[in-house]
């Protein structure tokens, strides 16, 4: 005989919607909010869930008797197969993964054209992150109140730079509202990981985008006892059916993963017209004589910004000699 309080198991599982060490917090479809805790089986040596359950994840629960609430009586049993991922680089000395996020249908990367100026580093190594993981992106040029006629401060041009690599990029503003219903449109029936540099509005714009939001997250963060108006994890919301959104914190630095010099080039989709017309086969794109690519970057059929921004990539991938 089953004790009164055993958990009792559930057939349909929910998403997570945040992870907070062993703690997640499950969106169901009912839109309901449910804390639970994850079984000893799926946490790490150090008692964390480490990329075995992130955010975005399917999975299974056992509830208390009763329905009950708490993170204590609410079990994690089960992860079912992800459809796809972002990850990330840990930052460290030791090489090793971050999954970010789970079961997405886009990366929307947002930047500001100034306060703080557009890295364009950074926003390669996300699109090339997110091209090697076989997932569409966007990139927002935020901020667009505040443009300038330099190749980094002018929306226009850094949007050409992009669109002609075939990546669909917008002008937005929070304070002004630019383009935030053609973003909503991008986004309706989709699942979409916003990642940004700090500082960039990204928070801002989604509460923009989606009036009410922060209280959506507010509420979220009440079940993990994190402050609510600071994105301090990643966190998932549903504003509405087929509408997710997931907000995370604002990155100093973003290191790939999985991806090396050798296959760098393909991550980089306007290259691969060009790919395999070098003179030398184990052609890097780095100076050589004949890259085919290089030509094509000084002929203007690539962006020169951008095949700049692959060779200091390059050599930041490139192994010490």
């Amino acid at each position: 005989m089953s004790r009164p309080d055993a958990p009792t198991p559930t057939s349909a599982p929910a998403v997570v919607a945040r992870v907070d060490f062993g703690a997640c917090v499950l969106l169901l479809d009912d839109g309901t909010l449910l804390a639970a805790h994850a079984r000893g089986r799926l946490m790490g040596h150090r008692k964390s869930l480490g990329n075995a359950i992130v955010v975005g994840d399917r999975v299974h629960f056992e509830r208390g008797r009763g329905g009950a609430t708490h993170a204590r009586d609410t079990v994690v049993s089960r992860v079912e197969p992800r459809r796809s991922h972002f990850s990330r680089r840990v930052s460290g000395r030791r090489a090793a993964e971050q999954v970010v996020a789970a079961n997405l249908d886009q990366v929307v990367l947002v930047a500001s054209v100034a306060e703080p100026g557009f890295s364009r580093g950074l926003a390669d190594r996300v699109l090339c992150q997110a091209e090697h993981l076989g997932l569409p992106a966007r990139l927002v040029l935020n901020k667009s109140d505040l443009a300038g006629s330099t190749p980094d401060t002018d929306p226009d041009a850094i949007r050409d730079d992009y669109e002609r690599a075939s990546i669909p990029t917008h002008r937005a503003c929070a304070k002004t509202q630019e383009g935030l219903e053609a973003l909503r449109q991008a986004c309706l029936g989709r699942r979409s990981l916003f990642v940004g540099h700090s500082g960039v509005g990204k928070s801002t714009l989604l509460n923009a985008l989606v009036p009410g939001l922060d209280l959506l997250e507010g509420a979220v963060n009440e079940k993990t006892g994190k402050g609510r108006h600071t994105t301090t994890a990643a966190v998932l919301v549903r504003p509405a059916p087929d509408f997710e959104l997931i907000d995370t914190p604002g990155v100093r630095a973003f290191g790939p993963w999985g991806i090396g010099p050798a296959d760098l080039d393909r991550t980089y989709r306007e290259f691969r017209p060009f790919l395999g017309a070098c003179r030398f086969r184990d052609c890097r794109h780095a100076g050589e004589p004949g890259c085919a690519v290089a030509e094509a970057a000084a002929a203007a059929h690539i962006a020169p910004r951008r095949y700049d921004s692959y060779r200091r990539l390059l050599s930041e991938l490139e192994p010490e000699s």
